[in-house]
């Protein structure tokens, strides 16, 4: 009876151990994700992005989101809604392949760029509700179509209607 009490206490020593084991790696990992991401050690190249004051935006755009550029979609232009955040490593990859492709986004498509986490109303009114999501509206920015996922430029590109 002595041995199997002392077998037991062994068996719960072993997994307490691995439950304190596998906590603190996790920990380490959240550690490391937070590290990596604070402002100093990200690099922003918002050269490839212009952000004019005015309404005139180029045919196959990606500029910074403003109220009125929205108004711009029409029958021949569409304006997709991209909500990005500096800290999410997917919206990063997403941004850094449309850089690299400016020059294959449609001419008919202007990308706007709406910074995730200072844009509360929006999200409320498309209902975004995490980052690398994808709005495309009309001229009186009413929802056309919401996704996520595209990974790539030539993946958004497929997404609009």
């Amino acid at each position: 009876m002595n041995k199997n009490i002392g077998i037991i206490l062994g068996v719960v020593v072993i997994i307490i151990a691995g439950i304190i084991y596998s906590s603190t790696k996790k920990e380490d990992v959240v550690t490391m994700v937070k590290d990596s991401t604070e402002p100093d050690v990200m690099k922003k190249d918002e050269s490839a992005m212009t952000e004019k004051s005015d309404v005139m935006m180029a045919s196959g755009s990606y500029e910074a989101y403003a109220p009125e550029k929205v108004a711009l979609a029409s029958s021949t232009q569409n304006v997709v809604l991209f909500f990005r955040a500096s800290w999410c490593p997917t919206c990063r990859a997403v941004d850094t392949d449309i850089k690299a492709n400016l020059s294959k986004i449609p001419s008919d498509l202007a990308i706007l760029d709406v910074n995730y986490d200072d844009s509360s109303s929006l999200k409320q009114k498309y209902g975004v509700t995490y980052q690398h999501t994808f709005v495309q509206v009309d001229k009186d920015g009413n929802l056309i179509k919401k996704w996520s996922g595209s990974p790539t430029l030539s993946a958004l590109v497929a997404e609009v209607k």
